[in-house]
């Protein structure tokens, strides 16, 4: 008998801050007694899903998620067109089709190489239902003492769509960002691989027009040089399958229960992590009068504007809109057979109607029935602890456990370190020479700033003052003269002083610049080649590395 979660709990995770180092967690040597839980747990797997079996449409999805994978990724690149048995493990990670920083490249290497070394397939699911809300890629430049980050955009800025609908506006910007990107970033990095990475993306423009496929695909690619061995898929195609819209079609069915649950959840997770906003980590399901929001998606193609999906129940039907201007009758009831509504909802996606689902949806499909390890970042890794609680008290299962990876890589500019605490030492010792100026003074001073007697005398003045146990009403009277000693003893320590405030005001500065320089966001395609294939590898497993520790 399969158990579950009965309540969330709070899970502390935190992206590394030091240079090269990863969170992986389970580590690496545990994924194989995981990946066999997983397993065990979803032969237990039995749900009536709207008249079929959870296991049939597992087992359908999952074909067609290889077949489906390998045609969008031969589209670009070589592919194995061998079959492969529907008993080999899927192993998941998914990230929205963008330039991404290393640590969460560092993800798509660990895929690759943990199916290899546990026989699974790999398949990266590009995320692009995800709106693209800026063109734009933040670069570093000028020099180490003085650098500067600039917003290089990759093209013209745009109304906001999700990724599978936003094409190249300006392929002129886009052509060039590459020799833009790669002169901002000359004083800090002389060779980054944008330069021999920026041709591949243009090729893919030049073929596909969309720009998150033209920067999944290179990126791919490229990763196909170094040697890694998966597949991608956009999230949009697996929508579009048949076995998805029959999930879709029992989710819809079952609305209210549904909706009822998500909220629960996500309000609890909000108590758990003691979070007061109401948009995080995700919104509630609304009620609109009889409406009811869904955790979907849905837009037009001629109208590529996302908006939330709401459905209505009317006897044997289910009437679905964007509360704008969709408006869509579905033939389905909550207890009945859902094959007409698949068919509609087919046809809906041929005809230019969109339903994509929402994050935690997506997760919960890709988890529960498309793969039997997923590999997640942080913030998935968070959010999933709702997926978990959501796929127990909505179907009564437990989603397989997932892997959390990250990793940080700074940019290798050569530089002495400025840390926080180089900065508190020195406000430290100002303060001592505010309050402390006789511990700084050596027994002389020149003539303009008194004889070495009368300072003397005022350090054992200030002594007798520290020393004395005053009443209360003595008190004020012990404070000032202790004041008015210090700004005596001010002249002797000056000169110290003008020099920590001067170490202050570059010690700030060299702050400023560290945190430009050690920033763990940068694009991938901005630091060396070499750079990149050494921080990969010290991270990936030894036993199962690919084959890319040679350019």
């Amino acid at each position: 008998m399969t158990t579950g979660p009965t309540h969330l709990e709070r899970r502390r995770l935190r992206a590394p801050e030091e240079d090269g180092v990863a969170l992986i967690d389970p580590p690496f040597e545990q994924v194989a007694g995981l990946v066999q839980a997983n397993l065990d747990r979803r032969r237990e797997y039995c749900y009536d899903l709207q008249g079929r079996c959870l296991s049939d449409v597992a087992r359908e999805s999952r074909r067609q998620l290889v077949a489906d994978a390998r045609r969008w990724t031969s589209q670009y690149r070589d592919v194995d067109s061998r079959p492969i048995d529907s008993s080999v493990p899927i192993f998941l990670a998914g990230h929205q089709p963008q330039l991404f920083h290393p640590g969460v490249w560092f993800k798509n290497f660990a895929l690759g190489t943990l199916a290899r070394e546990h026989g699974a397939v790999a398949i990266s699911l590009l995320i692009d239902s995800d709106v693209s809300r800026t063109p734009n890629v933040r670069v570093p430049g000028g020099s180490v003492r003085e650098p500067h980050v600039a917003e290089i955009p990759l093209d013209k800025a745009a109304p906001l769509v999700p990724y599978e609908e936003r094409p190249v506006l300006d392929r002129e910007v886009f052509t060039g960002f590459g020799s833009r990107a790669a002169e901002q970033i000359a004083g800090l990095v002389a060779d980054p691989l944008v330069r021999r990475f920026w041709p591949m993306a243009v090729e893919r423009m030049r073929q596909t027009g969309n720009l998150g496929a033209s920067l999944a695909q290179a990126r791919h690619q490229l990763e196909g040089r170094w040697g890694l061995s998966t597949l991608e898929i956009p999230q949009s195609w697996v929508c579009q399958s048949r076995p998805h819209a029959w999930f879709v079609a029992h989710l819809l069915a079952q609305l209210p229960r549904l909706r009822t649950i998500y909220n629960e959840v996500v309000d609890e997770y909000r108590r758990v992590n003691r979070i007061r906003s109401r948009a995080h980590p995700v919104p509630n399901l609304a009620q609109a009068g009889g409406w009811l929001e869904a955790p979907f998606w849905i837009w037009a193609a001629d109208d590529p504007r996302r908006r939330r999906l709401f459905a209505r129940h009317d006897r044997h039907q289910i009437v679905l809109s964007d509360r704008h201007a969709l408006e869509i009758a579905l033939p389905l009831a909550p207890d009945g057979d859902a094959n007409r509504a698949v068919e509609r909802l087919m046809e809906l996606g041929r005809e230019g109607v969109r339903i994509r689902c929402r994050a935690l949806v997506t997760t919960l499909w890709a988890r529960l029935v498309l793969g039997d390890l997923f590999l997640h970042g942080i913030g998935g890794a968070k959010y999933d602890r709702l997926t978990d609680a959501l796929g127990w008290r909505f179907f009564g299962l437990k989603p397989p456990d997932f892997l959390v990876l990250s990793a940080t890589l700074h940019l290798p500019v050569p530089r002495a370190r400025t840390t926080a605490q180089d900065l508190r030492s020195i406000e430290h010792g100002l303060r001592r020479l505010t309050y402390h100026p006789e511990c700084f003074i050596n027994g002389t001073c020149n003539a303009a700033e008194g004889t070495s007697s009368e300072v003397a005398e005022l350090i054992a003045a200030k002594a007798r003052w520290i020393q004395a146990a005053p009443a209360p009403e003595e008190a004020p009277a012990r404070y000032r003269e202790i004041r008015r000693i210090n700004e005596a003893l001010e002249p002797c320590v000056a000169p110290l002083r003008e020099r920590l405030l001067g170490e202050r005001r570059e010690t700030e500065r060299s702050l400023q610049a560290e945190a430009v320089l050690s920033g763990r966001e940068y694009a991938f395609c901005l630091f060396p080649e070499k750079t990149l294939r050494k921080f990969l590898l010290s991270l990936l497993p030894k036993c199962a590395r690919i084959g890319f520790d040679n350019p």
